[in-house]
């Protein structure tokens, strides 16, 4: 049964349904709610993961429990976080993931923190990756010869290409390029072929990921981006 207290009415929001961008892995629009990030489905075998917030109605509800529902709800920044979260976590019966840097932003919920990395399974992963914001996560599957879902540590730039992007709400910008270099290290070509960025994904021109990933992330300049400013 849809729970449709606390979501909008059809008449305050129209609804644009989910896009199914790789196997197993639908975008969800852009959320006002969340600074226009964008959220995405993993769906898998070992527990479904939704990355970030959706905007929560009736639809986008009525839609995930037809894909069987929620495991796992990985937030990759605080700016993930909606203020729709609680009744979304209630809702789905899943278990909210955020580093435990930012775990103090969520005092009323059951969350689960970690450190530097949190696996899931043999094929998921959650990797810190401070800079953006304290707590700035990635999730990794190796699926499809490897998925890194960036939040906003990783956009797209007008090119649709990856980079870390300066702003003024940056928490701390050597150390996000620092993460950004230690992912490279982690990675290869062989285990690293997609990114979803949690953000900017008009630039992808309907692509809807960036593809060949760990080569284009090879040829970013991290002391050449380390003189920008926001």
């Amino acid at each position: 049964m849809i729970d449709e207290s606390n979501l909008p009415s059809p008449s305050e929001r129209k609804f644009k349904p989910p896009r199914l961008i790789l196997p197993g892995i639908y975008a969800f629009p852009p959320n006002r709610d969340i600074l226009g990030g964008t959220a995405y489905l993993f769906v898998h075998s070992g527990g479904n993961v939704l990355i970030d917030c959706p905007a929560w109605d009736k639809e986008n509800q009525q839609f995930l429990a037809e894909l069987g529902g929620v495991r796992w709800l990985a937030l990759s920044h605080r700016g993930g976080i909606s203020p729709s979260l609680a009744v979304l976590q209630q809702t789905l019966n899943c278990q909210v993931l955020i580093q435990e840097q930012e775990s103090y932003l969520l005092p009323n919920l059951a969350v689960t923190t970690f450190q530097d990395s949190l696996d899931l399974n043999s094929e998921l992963q959650l990797i810190w990756t401070p800079g953006h914001s304290p707590g700035s996560t990635c999730l990794y599957t190796s699926v499809l010869g490897g998925v890194l879902f960036t939040g906003r540590h990783l956009l797209s730039d007008q090119q649709g290409q990856p980079t870390p992007l300066r702003l003024s709400k940056t928490f701390h910008w050597q150390r996000q390029l620092n993460s950004v270099a230690k992912l490279r290290d982690r990675f290869s070509a062989t285990t690293l072929n997609y990114l979803c960025p949690g953000a900017n994904t008009g630039f992808l021109r309907g692509q809807g990921f960036i593809d060949q990933a760990y080569q284009r992330l090879e040829k970013l300049d991290l002391k050449a981006l380390s003189l920008s400013k926001p």
